[in-house]
């Protein structure tokens, strides 16, 4: 497949080793006193190494490379902690998978504290397992960062009875079409709600869930609801 992956000048290299420490996948690897791309499928195509070259040796290209294996990176992280004499079970215990439970009740008081409806953890669309069991059945919820935060009753009107997923395109700098395309098409999806703010920089996650959804080869019924920047409902 053809994507955005980074590639390293070695004739600008000093061999600092500043950016093998920002690769938090592994990717990076010094060799005879250079950075070397190790493997493709460990860079993720976000560039954390970028800002740590002082001499501007990486850059990105878009080319042929394998996808990015977000499974292969933690059991690289997980087999080197093991060599060390440490154990942690999932890698780093904030991205840790896991449902969360909560039950409901038919005789709560009129006025309440709101509860949160959120069903699984990690939310970030970058830190999702693709294969999580949360996923069978499940109506998904692709929504954009600040959508919770503009729109108040977000969690009763999108996230009850949904998986959710959030990310945003600009500040992550990535296209997420390829892993959403994996999770629509690698588990029993039902139906995909999409909520975005107004702003044009939204569209790209719109058009990445459109996208995946395509690119899933399923027919599955979903929508887009537009949220505008004083919290209201568009459409």
């Amino acid at each position: 497949m053809v994507r955005r992956i980074i590639q390293i000048d070695e004739e600008k290299c000093t061999g600092c080793g500043a950016c093998a420490d920002a690769c938090h996948e592994g990717a990076i690897a010094m060799v005879d006193g250079k950075a070397r791309l190790m493997r493709d499928d460990y860079c993720d195509g976000l560039g954390d190494c970028l800002p740590a070259c002082p001499t501007g040796a990486i850059t990105f290209v878009e080319r042929e490379a394998a996808a990015y294996d977000e499974a292969a990176v933690l059991a690289s992280k997980q087999a080197k902690i093991q060599k060390q004499g440490m154990t942690l079970p999932c890698g780093c215990p904030g991205s840790q998978s896991r449902a969360i439970s909560r039950e409901e009740s038919d005789t709560a008081p009129a006025v309440t504290a709101r509860v949160s409806r959120l069903s699984q953890w990690p939310v970030q669309i970058k830190l999702a397992p693709v294969n999580a069991p949360y996923f069978n059945g499940a109506k998904l919820l692709i929504a954009a960062d600040c959508t919770a935060f503009a729109y108040g009753d977000f969690h009763e009107r999108f996230i009850k009875g949904r998986v959710t997923l959030v990310g945003c395109p600009k500040l992550d700098g990535v296209n997420y079409a390829e892993k959403l395309t994996a999770i629509l098409r690698d588990n029993d999806i039902r139906e995909v709600t999409i909520v975005r703010m107004e702003v044009p920089c939204c569209g790209g996650l719109e058009q990445a869930a459109k996208a995946a959804i395509q690119a899933s080869g399923k027919f599955l019924p979903w929508q887009v609801v537009t949220i505008s920047t004083d919290g209201q409902i568009l459409d």
